[in-house]
């Protein structure tokens, strides 16, 4: 009578593990046949893989643990625990998806060719968009897995009740969170900085090394690396010597007495400028500055 009624648990149950877990070897055995490929159905395996290799097992056992003779309330319990399974895996996979689609944007887009501004355009709103998207996706997550627990719920219902001074007192908390990610999402937009722009900030001049979901990395030239908030840059002035491009105006002082020959200096100028090939035909000016 035992051996009988211990059949009833261990068939369904055993059964779904056993072939959730071929399933799940040979999705895992695929996913190392694709690793090192680098054709587009390669990737989205590697993409797919390991999230379905650990989602098969618990969906099989969903039905396996129902077909069981447990009682209500143990039943109740083991399949919250499976969905909340299941609910991590297929945020895990949209994560995947989003850092996949973020590699590939940027493996189109190289930023070390000779004319990069488009690139860096690019590369640029796509690791921003992607850091804001991949912490918007887990954030969804853990609230749909929070809700599945009544006394969340409850929580919930109270603070509803008073959203009042609960929402006050979390927008003042959360002020820099959410200043970080209203400034990731200007900079992905407006751009007044992307990846590899010289940029001059607080006295020091320097390259856009990373840009991050809350700051910014700026590489020094003495290879130095200064941590910046995202809403520095929105809120202070700083230069950007490559916002449109890398063009900047050269200068040349020579320190003379009254009796130089402005007019010669001048005419020697333009001779030197239009015997260049890399004058770009816009400037050539000689200037008095100081008397």
């Amino acid at each position: 009578m035992a051996w009988q009624h211990l059949q009833q648990y261990l068939w369904p149950i055993g059964t779904a593990l056993v072939v959730g877990g071929l399933g799940a070897w040979a999705v895992l055995a695929l996913y190392r046949r694709l690793r090192g490929r680098d054709r587009r159905r390669a990737r989205i395996g590697r993409v797919i893989g390991p999230p379905l290799a650990l989602a098969l097992p618990l969906l099989l056992l969903v039905p396996g643990v129902q077909a069981t003779p447990l009682p209500e309330h143990t039943l109740d319990q083991l399949l919250r625990v499976l969905h909340i399974g299941l609910t991590a895996c297929f945020i895990w996979l949209l994560v995947r998806g989003v850092a996949a689609g973020e590699r590939a944007i940027l493996r189109s887009h190289p930023i070390d060719v000779s004319d990069n501004l488009e690139a860096r355009r690019i590369q640029t709103q796509t690791r921003v968009l992607s850091r804001v998207l991949m912490g918007g996706i887990i954030v969804l997550g853990a609230s749909l897995v929070l809700l599945t627990f009544p006394m969340v719920q409850k929580i919930g219902t109270a603070l509803l009740a008073s959203a009042g001074l609960i929402g006050l007192v979390a927008g003042i908390a959360a002020k820099p969170v959410f200043g970080n990610l209203i400034a990731g999402l200007q900079i992905a937009v407006t751009q007044p900085i992307r990846l590899d722009d010289v940029v001059i900030v607080e006295g020091e001049w320097g390259r856009i090394e990373e840009i991050g979901s809350s700051y910014v990395v700026v590489r020094i030239w003495d290879e130095r690396r200064m941590v910046v908030p995202l809403t520095w840059f929105i809120e202070h002035p700083f230069q950007n010597w490559t916002r449109r491009s890398a063009d900047l105006l050269g200068t040349a002082f020579l320190w003379l007495d009254y009796r130089a020959p402005i007019a010669a200096i001048r005419a020697e100028l333009e001779r030197i400028c239009q015997g260049q090939p890399l004058w770009d035909g816009r400037v050539c000016v000689t200037q008095v500055t100081e008397t």
